[in-house]
């Protein structure tokens, strides 16, 4: 690790997120892991499904490492999860395979799903969205409205435009309404924690922009003493 202070922002819909996957870090920092890879399911989808926020068949779209899509599966629920990185959906049917649960893992380009197929009736977004180029945020909405059935259910989860929050990619409410409005009914944005394995010393040495304002020591943090970063929850339903 070089503490370049010329380190360049870090634009996430630029990020190779296939080589975050092989552990060939993020921006200047050499993260092992992908700093969203918990090993387990994000604890808010967690609280979502055991309240019934998931029905019918189940899309999770840019599933990464699987963990969420795993979790919703060994629920009873049809699974399928599309991510634009072979190396993370590799890892994702490993640990499908070792927990002994059958999803569908498939790599698709989120801004058109082509390939995918139209059946779906419910949507878990777990911090993609601000991960996609702002110019082909509204191509991904319109794909999600073409692969979903009249009456589907959308959570979103997306990096909030709020003090303390991860400052690359972050989104305002009014963005997400811009976005989304439509082609679906909002019911609500609400402020959430995401559960993250940052590793603080690495952050803290970056010069990236992306980091400034995030300080993951003093963050807050989850049950399980996470770093927890504040996220819009966008629940919504197709119109």
């Amino acid at each position: 690790m070089t503490d370049d202070r010329s380190a360049p922002p870090l634009d996430l819909g630029r990020a190779d997120f296939d080589a975050v996957y092989r552990g060939e870090g993020l921006a200047d920092i050499p993260f092992e892991t992908p700093p969203w890879d918990i090993g387990e399911p994000q604890p808010h989808v967690v609280r979502l499904e055991e309240a019934g926020g998931f029905r019918g068949n189940v899309l999770d779209a840019g599933c990464g490492s699987g963990d969420n899509a795993i979790h919703l599966a060994s629920r009873g629920h049809p699974v399928t999860g599309v991510d634009g990185s072979p190396t993370a959906l590799d890892i994702a049917r490993r640990r499908a395979s070792e927990r002994g649960v059958e999803v569908t893992f498939q790599v698709a380009d989120a801004t058109t799903l082509d390939g995918v197929p139209e059946e779906f009736d419910t949507v878990l977004d777990s911090a993609l969205f601000h991960c996609l180029p702002r110019e082909a945020r509204d191509s991904y909405v319109a794909a999600l409205h073409r692969v979903t059935r009249p009456g589907a259910r959308l959570h979103l989860l997306c990096f909030a435009d709020v003090e303390g929050g991860f400052a690359a990619g972050a989104v305002s409410r009014d963005e997400l309404r811009t976005h989304f409005g439509g082609h679906w009914t909002i019911a609500g944005i609400d402020l959430v924690r995401y559960s993250g394995a940052f590793d603080a010393e690495a952050v803290a040495s970056s010069a990236n922009e992306a980091f400034t304002g995030f300080d993951p020591a003093q963050a807050e943090r989850d049950e399980a003493g996470r770093v927890a970063i504040p996220m819009w929850y966008l629940h919504a339903e197709r119109a």
